[in-house]
């Protein structure tokens, strides 16, 4: 395949095949193959960021799965967020996080406010 930019899924197709097929050879850096493989690598990405968008996850899926990875309950985010009912109203999507609360969970248990910010919209 010709190093140009991919513009159609076929050519999305084609240089996954030959991404893999360099990427199993473990080509040595500074090589021509290893070269390859890095622009090929990067166009692949540009491509994906186009036609593949990442959807954010939604703010309050992303504090459960956080609860879920650090195996917390529903008491242990009260110094986040407040009290046992304040904490279930976010939890039920029925009360938005405060910047406060975004900059708590931010902080104390490292969830990107980025993430967190989509709940205030």
């Amino acid at each position: 395949m010709k190093l140009k930019p991919i513009r159609t899924e076929q050519e999305y197709d084609e240089a996954i095949v030959d991404v893999e097929k360099l990427f199993a050879a473990n080509p040595e850096q500074g090589t021509a193959k290893a070269d390859r493989l890095e622009v090929l690598t990067l166009l692949i990405n540009r491509y994906e960021e186009t036609h593949y968008p990442a959807i954010p996850p939604d703010p309050i899926e992303a504090i459960r799965f956080r609860m879920d990875q650090m195996d917390l309950t529903r008491k242990d985010l009260e110094p986040y967020m407040g009290s046992r009912s304040r904490v279930s109203e976010v939890l039920n999507h029925k009360r938005h996080l405060s910047l406060s609360m975004i900059r708590k969970l931010h902080r104390g248990l490292q969830i990107p406010a980025e993430v967190l910010i989509g709940a205030t919209a």
